[in-house]
């Protein structure tokens, strides 16, 4: 929720409000730059941000929001090049007909670009779902035998803690392994997959 909120905002306004001056170059040219910044980084911007200046902690919240860092730039990238991709005669149909900029971009803009903004979210959750780096560096559990109950405990990764059930040398946490990989996989190849009927289906 928080990529969506802030990734679709911040690339509504750079490609609809913002002035094309120097500074917006630069601001564009530096969220391209994030997204190709190894995730580990992001880890230590959360250790630093979430866990000890916020003081939350090695808990879910702060897990929570350095993903949110570290998939933000793509989702902001990937949104831009959806809204770009509205052909400029739509935009000038509407304010032809007597409609404001933000109604332009709300009834317009925003239905057209919709698939390749949602295909771009989804495309990004799928690629956080696998991380393992940043949790890490944070302090995520190696491994956990209960779920959280609130977004203030502690919490581990996904990826660890497959990795953990397989290197137990009980023949019960082989199985718990493998099912927790076709899991993991099967999350990934559901999300993938809606992705590319979104894509299909609207474009």
């Amino acid at each position: 929720m928080f990529t969506v909120c802030i990734g679709v905002g911040a690339a509504i306004y750079l490609e609809e409000y913002a002035p094309d001056n120097r500074t917006t170059r630069f601001i564009e040219a530096n969220i391209a730059n994030l997204a190709g910044v190894p995730s580990v980084v992001y880890g230590l911007l959360g250790l630093a941000l979430f866990v000890r200046a916020a003081g939350l902690g090695a808990v879910l919240l702060a897990g929570a929001l350095t993903l949110t860092l570290l998939i933000l730039p793509i989702v902001i990238v990937s949104a831009q090049e959806a809204i770009r991709a509205v052909p400029d005669s739509h935009r000038r149909a509407a304010y032809g007909v007597g409609a404001t900029r933000w109604e332009v971009t709300r009834d317009v803009v925003l239905p057209a670009a919709l698939p390749g903004i949602m295909t771009g979210v989804i495309l990004s959750l799928s690629r956080a779902i696998g991380e393992t780096a940043p949790l890490l560096m944070i302090g995520a559990a190696t491994t956990m035998f209960a779920p959280p109950s609130s977004i203030f405990d502690p919490f581990a990764a996904m990826p660890m803690q497959i990795f953990e059930w397989a290197t137990q040398p009980q023949a019960e946490f082989q199985h718990i392994a493998a099912a927790g990989s076709l899991v993991l996989v099967g999350v990934l190849l559901l999300m993938n997959g809606t992705a590319i009927f979104i894509r299909n289906r609207y474009d």
